[in-house]
Order: structure tokens, then C-alpha cells, then sequence
């Protein structure tokens, strides 16, 4: 069975679940299965650095990656508790540096440890737990499925166009399978998923509905080399093997670490 059949089986059970995560099970599961998400995708990225011979404190940053969407969900569930976030944030950096001071080796990479221990919880954790504060929008599981559907139908268009018809490269040196023609095969995708699912699930005008597709395409896109150049740099394939056909968790949700907060302030604004 090739890579591309096992990408789309893999991905048509994704989308079943995803269907059935936002649509049919309460907001504090909601919450738990994106934690599940954060948690993994906080351990890949650990083991990618230790991978480059960083050391981090993965335990603890995962565990911290974790309570990010929770502190998130309590905040929106009781108001009297929604300055958790900013807090969290600020105990975790605090606790981040004082961890350093309790090596025992005389390394000398002190600075680089503490900046990717905290660059993970803005870049992974607070970045998805985003979802957490579109399902507490008004109609927010629908725009969550059109922020799915706006991002991953631009992943399927570049991978698919990219197989057919990519000829030149893109940034060879960071991705070197990723194509001119792959990537606006995604941004024409995204367009059409975008105007003609888009109306019935936001109510968005065309304007707006182009606006974000042509948007979330680039962002997510964005987010794909993101990750590429993450693990280039640690001198990895893929992030994990959770997924046949795709990768790791960080390699499934990439492209939408970046359109999820970017969605969230473009519907809270406009």
C-alpha cells in the first residue's frame, strides 16, 4: 500500500473523528481531546530537540502544555477564573528559568533550553488551544469545521497538485518535495472549499469567504515549512509515527497552529 492511499484512509478516519469530536460530545470533552493533541505534539517537539542534543525539561513542558487549553477552557467557562491564562503563562516562564538554576552540569545552553521550553508552549499549546476559544464562539462548531476545511483543503491541493504537476521547487533547503505549482493547487482548493462550504457554515459574504481562503491557505502552508524546517534543522523526517501515510501528531496539525489564532482574532474583529 503506497503513501498515498494510506494518507487518504488515514485522513477519511481523522475526519469521521473530528466530525464527531466537534459536533456530537460536550465542551469539556472537547477540551480533553485537544489537551490529548497538545500533550503529544509537545512531546514530539521535545524529543526533535533532545534529537539535536538540547536538553529541555520534557516532562515538565509537556505537563504545563497541557494545562494551557484547560486554564483556556476554565476561563471561558467561568469568567471568574479567566485570567488563569495570563497567569499560567507567566508561572510557566518563572518556572522555566528557576528549573535551569537547579542543573548540576556546567552546560552552556542554559539560554537555548529555557527559549525553546517556552517558544514549544506558545508555538504548540497556546497556538491550538485556540479551538478551545472558537467552540465558545457564537455558532462555533461550524467555524471550527470551516477552519478545518479551509486549512486541510489546501494541505490536500498542494500534495496533490505538487504529485502531479509540481516542476519547481520551492524553498528546496527547507522542504525539498514542496512546489510552486503544489502550493496555489492548495490556495485554489482552499478558495473553492472556502466560498462553497463557507456560506453555509459561517454565513460569511463571499468577500470575507475568499478573504479567508486564499488566507488560511497561505498561513497553513506557512505553518507546514514551519515544521519542515524545525525538523530539518534537528535532522529528522517526521515528527512521530502515530499517523500512516502522515507523520507524527505535529506533522497532522502544523498548517492549523497557525490559521487557528490568526481565524479566531479575524472573526472576532470583522
Amino acid at each position: 500500500m503506497n503513501k498515498f492511499v494510506k494518507r487518504t484512509i488515514v485522513s477519511l478516519v481523522l475526519i469521521g473523528l473530528v466530525y464527531a469530536v466537534v459536533y456530537s460530545i460536550p465542551n469539556v470533552f472537547f477540551c480533553l481531546v485537544i489537551a490529548l493533541f497538545v500533550g503529544l505534539g509537545q512531546f514530539e517537539f521535545f524529543r526533535l530537540v533532545q534529537n539535536k542534543g538540547i536538553f529541555v525539561y520534557k516532562y515538565f513542558g509537556t505537563i504545563v502544555g497541557i494545562l494551557v487549553p484547560v486554564v483556556i477552557f476554565m476561563g471561558n467557562s467561568f469568567p471568574e477564573l479567566k485570567n488563569l491564562e495570563p497567569i499560567l503563562i507567566v508561572a510557566a516562564s518563572l518556572f522555566a528559568f528557576t528549573m535551569q538554576f537547579l542543573r548540576k552540569d556546567n552546560a552552556h545552553d542554559h539560554l537555548v533550553s529555557t527559549a525553546l521550553t517556552l517558544f514549544s508552549l506558545f508555538y504548540v499549546s497556546w497556538f491550538f488551544s485556540f479551538f478551545i476559544k472558537l467552540k465558545f464562539l457564537e455558532n462555533g462548531a461550524n467555524l471550527i469545521a470551516f477552519l478545518i476545511i479551509a486549512t486541510k483543503s489546501a494541505d490536500i491541493g498542494a500534495y496533490v497538485v505538487g504529485s502531479l504537476f509540481g516542476k519547481n521547487e520551492l524553498i528546496p533547503r527547507i522542504s525539498p518535495k514542496k512546489t510552486i505549482e503544489g502550493t496555489l493547487g492548495g490556495v485554489i482548493l482552499s478558495l473553492i472549499f472556502s466560498v462553497t462550504l463557507g456560506r453555509m457554515l459561517t454565513g460569511f459574504s463571499v468577500l470575507h469567504l475568499s478573504i479567508l481562503g486564499i488566507l488560511m491557505a497561505t498561513l497553513g502552508q506557512i505553518g507546514d515549512l514551519a515544521e519542515s524546517l524545525i525538523k530539518r534543522d534537528c535532522g529528522v523526517k517526521d515528527s512521530g509515527k502515530y499517523f500512516a501515510g502522515i507523520g507524527g501528531m505535529l506533522d497532522l496539525i502544523d498548517s492549523l497552529l497557525f490559521t487557528a489564532p490568526v481565524f479566531y482574532f479575524y472573526v472576532k474583529t470583522f
